[in-house]
């Protein structure tokens, strides 16, 4: 056994008690980043405008099926990379935005090149405002608080890197830097903040890292799962991890996806299932009350070929339960277009989908294992690109 997996063991079944962590508090917003210079033409390749006209969007849901929008923030955003480039912390005080993608001049057009920055936004002032940036790592792409608030970290895909940030009141400091080998698109604490799972997309792989204090440590140890894993995320009861694969290098073609589930309580923590879902899912959110997730299959609804067999209107939001310790896909529901970033509510109630192509933030009401449309949406100033409440 090498020794990442025993530091993950730790005395014994130590890690069985990420069961029962504290409940937060309750989250009061929605953070979005607008991607709005960004579009896709028949044939389903990119197309870049002048930059300039993004923004993050702040959002009050104490009202959870009428939220309503208290800032607007012109900061860059990209829908380049997974949905998962900000976070909350858990008391509410600060919102992190990273942006993966800076454009450059290119002759008469614009390229894309990796960005480094990390935006630093103070939720209690009214309104909303940007306190400080940061630089990070090339391209961060995923971003995980842990639930004390205190630690940062973000995966960056062009330098194969995990940035480590420390959080003190409104100071967010770099503080370490931790090569991982290969891209790493995503990442998620464990409840009990001492370990945290990497997603190495373009090597089918997660990575385990291990957590004392401030200090990250990446020894090597993998685990394969499914081809091409976009998204992770950590159960809230800390038994499974999930990730989202998308196949095919992540290009639609009509493909089914899938979800690998990690028992991060064996001994040793490895994959145990896989469940099909529909194709080329990007968001993945796990409930903070309940053995529920979601994740969003784009379902061929942006990027792909006018015409496309694969090619659908709508994304799919499929509903996975973790209830009597086996991982099922126990329904679906349609959401719009090209949806990108999925929240849910702190309570576990509601549900939000943020649709790139429609402008909008759509709402679902969850019931034990059904997820239903309200019907309500709340209309957005641009394109959607990623979401996140304060719950991780």
């Amino acid at each position: 056994m090498g020794r990442g997996l025993r530091a993950w063991l730790g005395c014994g079944v130590a890690a069985a008690l990420w069961i029962g962590a504290p409940i937060l508090a309750q989250a009061q917003y929605l953070v979005i980043g607008d991607d709005n210079k960004i579009h896709w033409d028949d044939a389903g390749k990119p197309v870049f405008t002048e930059p300039g006209k993004d923004e993050v969007v702040i959002v009050d849901i104490k009202n959870p099926e009428a939220p309503k929008i208290i800032a607007t923030l012109p900061l860059t955003n990209t829908v380049i990379g997974p949905p998962t480039n900000l976070a909350v912390t858990p008391d509410e005080s600060l919102a992190l935005v990273a942006n993966s993608i800076a454009y450059q001049q290119d002759g008469a057009g614009w390229k894309s090149v990796p960005d480094n920055k990390l935006f630093v936004i103070d939720l209690k002032s009214a309104p909303a405002k940007l306190i400080a940036t940061v630089e990070v790592g090339k391209q961060p792409s995923g971003l995980a608080v842990n639930k004390s608030g205190s630690l940062l970290l973000i995966a960056n895909r062009a330098d194969s890197s995990v940035s480590v940030l420390t959080i003190k009141g409104q100071e967010v400091k770099l503080v370490d830097t931790v090569p991982v080998g290969d891209p790493a698109a995503a990442v998620a604490f464990t409840p009990d903040g001492k370990h945290a799972l990497v997603a190495k997309n373009t090597v089918n792989k997660i990575a385990l890292l291990n957590v004392e204090g401030d200090k990250v440590t990446y020894d090597k140890t993998d685990l394969s799962v499914g081809v091409y894993p976009y998204n992770v995320q950590v159960m809230a009861d800390g038994r499974f991890a999930l990730t989202a694969n998308q196949g095919n290098s992540g290009a639609a073609d009509g493909g089914a996806g899938s979800v690998t589930v990690i028992d991060l309580k064996a001994t040793p923590p490895h994959v145990v299932d896989y469940v099909g879902i529909d194709p080329i899912p990007e968001g993945l959110d796990v409930s903070p009350r309940a053995n529920l997730a979601v994740a969003l299959a784009l379902n061929g609804s942006g990027a792909v070929p006018k015409g496309a067999w694969y090619a659908h209107p709508n994304t799919i939001v499929d509903v996975l339960s973790t209830a009597g310790g086996k991982v099922r896909k126990v329904g679906s529901v349609n959401a719009g277009g090209l949806a990108e970033g999925v929240a849910f509510s702190p309570d576990g109630k509601y549900l939000y989908v943020a649709n790139f192509n429609d402008n909008n933030v759509q709402i679902y009401r969850v019931t034990g294992e059904k997820v239903v449309d309200t019907g309500k949406t709340l209309k957005l100033p641009g394109h959607p690109a990623s979401m996140r409440s304060s719950v991780p």
